[in-house]
């Protein structure tokens, strides 16, 4: 017991000072992408035919961050370096819109009006639905619960029931097995409530879009409030987007 205590106070305080401090990510790390069409060849479609899902096109040049998975394809394709990752974490959105980007723009969130927060803005019980998802956004969603990401300090926790929680958090393409359990599990959470899509297949189907096994994503009449999207995203991501839906941080000019 001696050695444990002794251990946990040469580590200190384990618990990232998000949103105040600074995300300390190494410059491998694939955040927001940034384009630069002026660096374009006229004719050139390296990097939108290099791209798995589509992401990408070209005149003017613009990707859909709801269809990127994040690989560097893009970037490799390119021969005058017109596409670069940043160390960017901010890509949620409210609108689905808005995850299409040009140049430096980065997507928007809106937070949620005066009622919905007041509602919502202390106190946030989330029900996650795997549906048909690889684990990947599953297991980022699990880290958010660890010392180092720490969600429930902002008020924000998952339960077991649809009936305890004030929202759905979707993961996964939505497979055909998938999309009963999902829409009976949105109508068994009480109103008002609120719907986020995590992942870039839970968007728009990812690597699995036009299967025929999969919907491509939530289905169009299950209203999403927020998307994160991410191959899977990143924990500081989604506590980002999360945190700035909540009105917990000004969303960025």
């Amino acid at each position: 017991m001696g050695g444990l205590i002794r251990t946990r106070l040469r580590q200190g305080k384990r618990t990232l000072a998000f949103p105040s401090g600074a995300a300390d990510l190494p410059d491998r790390f694939r955040g927001r992408p940034v384009l630069d069409a002026a660096r374009c060849v006229e004719g050139c479609r390296s990097c939108a035919d290099a791209c798995p899902t589509e992401a990408i096109a070209i005149d003017p040049l613009r990707l859909d961050l709801g269809r990127c998975v994040f690989c560097p394809a893009c970037v490799e394709a390119c021969p005058t370096d017109a596409i670069a990752y940043t160390t960017d974490v901010r890509l949620a959105a409210t609108d689905r819109g808005s995850l299409v980007i040009e140049g430096s723009r980065a997507p928007r969130v809106a937070a949620l009006d005066r009622g919905m927060t007041r509602i919502f803005g202390r106190s946030l019980r989330l029900r996650q639905v795997c549906a048909g998802g690889a684990g990947a956004s599953e297991a980022e969603l699990s880290a958010l619960g660890n010392v180092v990401f720490d969600l429930s300090r902002f008020g924000v926790q998952f339960v077991a029931s649809p009936r305890h929680a004030d929202g759905m958090v979707v993961t996964g393409p939505v497979s055909k097995n998938m999309v009963t359990a999902l829409r009976r599990t949105w109508e068994a959470i009480p109103e008002p409530r609120i719907v986020i899509a995590v992942g870039t297949e839970a968007i728009s189907g990812g690597l699995f879009r036009g299967s025929p096994e999969v919907l491509g994503g939530i289905p169009e009449d299950i209203p999403v409030d927020l998307y994160i999207p991410g191959h899977p995203p990143h924990p500081l991501t989604l506590l980002d987007g999360l945190l700035r839906l909540l009105g917990r941080i000004e969303d960025r000019e």
